[in-house]
């Protein structure tokens, strides 16, 4: 999976648009292999974007989960912890 797509699913609180459409751009963009696709296939890549964020947006709404909701601020802090061991 591309680094730069997170798990939307199961936050408090829920997953805004723009962070539906962040991840549906960052799937168009690796598997297209480009981040800037020529002005022939724009439209194609637009419609990608929007079609994978409306799919994204309903099964994020369909999906149930017995966990709780994970917390933003305490799983990025795990996050940053982890980089700083990887990384120093």
């Amino acid at each position: 999976m591309c680094r730069n797509i997170r798990t939307l699913h199961n936050f408090e609180p829920p997953a805004t648009s723009d962070e539906v459409q962040a991840a549906a751009l960052q799937y168009v963009r690796k598997v297209s292999g480009t981040t800037k696709p020529s002005q022939a296939n724009q439209a194609a890549f637009d419609r990608a974007v929007q079609e994978i964020a409306h799919v994204t947006a309903h099964l994020l709404d369909d999906l149930v989960s017995a966990a709780p909701p994970k917390n933003r601020e305490v799983e990025a802090a795990k996050a940053r912890a982890r980089a700083e061991l990887r990384y120093g």
